[in-house]
């Protein structure tokens, strides 16, 4: 694809659109970059495109449109903004990071998307094809942009990728040879217009599979499992029914058997990752890795060691007999219901935050079986309140150490306090990481007191 010379507009100055500009000036574009925040707030990225001759128009609220070849917004945008659909009947194409990327792949893609686990699990996956001498190079939505990593291509075999509902609405032409669908709840319905519409944009990850590629789906999710049909082979991973081809737990045993006839077993005693939901997305890596030509016996000796990622249900220490834990990336209720699930004992929960348009009283079941008390916090804390009054009694805290103190205070020795807010965290955060890590401060101190 030759971009030299085309007028490129690209939306929103963060790591994407930074690495956005860098790559289309190397290749001799004439890019303008903008964004609302004002320059004062985008100094650290303004200094990673310094010097390249890149045209700034930022705090701006809607961005200039018209003369431009091509328009590149970041995910965050929603592509039904009116001054998009008004740019696409021109006649100006609409892409996002994802979709130019694609155009510039030589490697086989990996692709992992759900509502919950997509993380640990592209992680789980790059770490099986390399312990098995597979060499990956890993982007997406987990962190690097996958634009970045298209001149380092001739470093690896392969390119392993999480993909998030937002960059499949923008990537029409996206193809990877071999993608898993974990799982789909209710998320981001601040963003679509109901649990359908969020349903069909990650469906779009499997649009241009072809004959001989890969589709993995969890057959324990209707909406997931109903995907199989179409393009494509297709392994189902599940918890509940044996499914061959494909991997299942029976007897203690992660069992996984391909279609080439491979059989392996990983009994459940050597994988080091907690949980239910967990084992779900070993399943779905196990499946992709295998199946990638992956040895059998560096799966086991990765799944024995591999203890999952920062802010995911996280044990984060216990002071005067109660555990502590940190799932601050619990961000919509599915998160949260799989954690609770986890745990038999009493559970005082910490939840709050920004809400996303999310149906709380899905949780009230789990709420009911699992929880003692609940201390609310965020913009969220009062209507967490009324929807869930009366499964559990419930104390408000303006802040993250009120919280933690409170939570304590309600709990006893055997107990557990679960940060998993089922919320976004920007209301009082930069983002889950940091709402973790105030949390793990906080105990921190909780446990420095009690040794004193």
């Amino acid at each position: 694809m030759d971009l030299k010379g085309k007028n490129i507009l690209v939306v929103g100055l963060a790591r994407t659109g930074a690495a956005l500009c860098r790559f289309l000036k190397a290749r001799g574009a004439r890019v303008t970059v903008t964004d609302q925040a004002p320059a004062a707030d985008l100094e650290g990225f303004r200094r990673e495109i310094a010097g390249l001759g890149i045209t700034e128009e930022l705090g701006v609220p809607q961005p200039r449109w018209p003369g431009y070849d091509l328009i590149l917004p970041s995910p965050g945008v929603p592509p039904e903004a009116p001054w998009l659909e008004a740019a696409r009947r021109a006649g100006v194409r609409v892409w996002g990071e994802l979709e130019l990327a694609s155009h510039f792949l030589t490697l086989p893609v990996y692709a992992v998307s759900g509502t919950n686990g997509k993380t640990t699990t592209t992680t789980l996956l790059e770490e099986l094809l390399t312990a098995s001498g597979i060499k990956c190079l890993v982007g997406g939505n987990i962190g690097t942009p996958l634009i970045s990593l298209l001149p380092r291509q001739d470093e690896a075999d392969s390119l392993v990728i999480e993909v998030s509902s937002f960059q499949l609405d923008t990537a029409p032409s996206f193809h990877p040879q071999a993608a898993a669908l974990l799982n789909i709840t209710p998320d981001h319905l601040d963003r679509y217009p109901d649990f359908a519409g969020y349903a069909a944009s990650k469906a779009n990850l499997f649009r241009n599979l072809g004959p001989g590629d890969l589709k993995v789906l969890n057959a324990d999710d209707p909406r997931v499992a109903a995907l199989g049909p179409g393009p494509g082979r297709t392994y189902y991973f599940s918890m509940e029914q044996k499914i061959s081809p494909g991997a299942w737990v029976e007897g203690g045993e992660v069992r996984v058997r391909l279609e080439s006839g491979l059989e392996e077993i990983f009994p459940l005693t050597d994988i080091r990752l907690p949980g239910r939901h967990n084992l779900e997305n070993v399943m779905a890596a196990l499946l992709l890795a295998l199946d990638a030509g992956a040895a059998a016996a560096a799966c086991r000796e990765v799944l024995a060691r591999f203890p999952g990622l920062p802010h995911r249900l996280e044990w984060v220490g216990r002071v005067g007999g109660v555990d502590f834990y940190d799932d601050s990336k619990g961000t919509n209720v599915g998160a949260v219901a799989q954690s609770l699930a986890f745990f038999h004992r009493p559970v005082v929960l910490i939840a709050g935050g920004r809400d996303k348009d999310s149906d709380f009283s899905l949780l009230s079941r789990p709420i009911r079986e699992h929880v003692k008390a609940l201390v609310l916090m965020g913009e969220t804390r009062d209507r967490l309140r009324q929807v869930w009054e009366g499964l559990a009694p419930a104390y408000l805290a303006r802040d993250m150490a009120e919280a933690v103190i409170q939570a304590y205070r309600l709990a006893a020795p055997g107990d557990v306090v679960l940060l998993s807010p089922a919320c976004a965290s920007f209301d009082m955060f930069k983002d889950y990481a940091q709402r973790g890590e105030a949390f793990q401060r906080i105990v921190g101190e909780l446990k420095d007191a009690a040794t004193d």
